[in-house]
């Protein structure tokens, strides 16, 4: 279980501005080795684990995104600390469905993407579609609205094959981070703030 730690000490220099962090090849192989151990041992997550807000520390893009963006993105980048990516995930309760929200914050600017989600076991894979999003400057509300159908994309949703959505695939979910391959193929880490 060495990937886990640092796996570990990438979240703690993203979120708790540690001195050290591994070298995004060293993280590669981290997050290749808990995917492979999730294979073997085939875990099996529930969404309630997923709760909550996760910042985005890490990213590999898929291989067609490496090869566009070169020696910007080589094997995996960290995110920038001045830079904030969160994803919001919020169950299913009595009165609301399984929602996903993502977040970017790059100064003043706020861009929020909403909407349906579903957790599915024992492939622990995250569908998700984004129908509303806003965007702000600060305290200025620029844009609020429906986006990609809207309400009728919500309500098809949920009937959808999952080969059709977006999602991610979890190979490892701790109580500070979260690991995952995404639809295209790239690997993702997140921590909890």
């Amino acid at each position: 279980m060495n990937y886990l730690l640092s796996l570990q000490k990438a979240v703690s220099w993203v979120i708790e501005q540690a001195k050290e962090k591994p070298t995004s090849d060293q993280l590669v192989l981290a997050l290749v080795a808990a995917e492979k151990s999730s294979r073997q041992t085939k875990p099996l997550y529930t969404s309630e684990q997923l709760e909550g807000t996760w910042r985005l520390c890490f990213i590999t893009g898929t291989k067609q995104a490496q090869n566009r963006a070169g020696v910007v993105l080589r094997s995996g980048r960290y995110l920038p600390r001045w830079a904030t990516i969160e994803l919001t995930y919020c169950p299913a309760t009595s009165s609301q469905p399984e929602t996903l929200e993502n977040c970017i914050n790059l100064g003043a600017l706020n861009l929020k993407l909403t909407g349906p989600a579903k957790f599915v076991q024992p492939k622990n894979i995250l569908a998700f579609d984004f129908t509303h999003l806003s965007i702000a400057l600060g305290k200025l509300n620029l844009y609020q609205g429906k986006i990609r159908g809207g309400k009728e994309s919500e309500e098809k949703f949920y009937q959808e094959n999952i080969k059709k959505q977006a999602f991610f695939t979890y190979f490892l979910i701790e109580n500070n981070l979260i690991a995952a391959r995404g639809r295209g193929g790239g690997l993702a880490l997140w921590g909890k703030d």
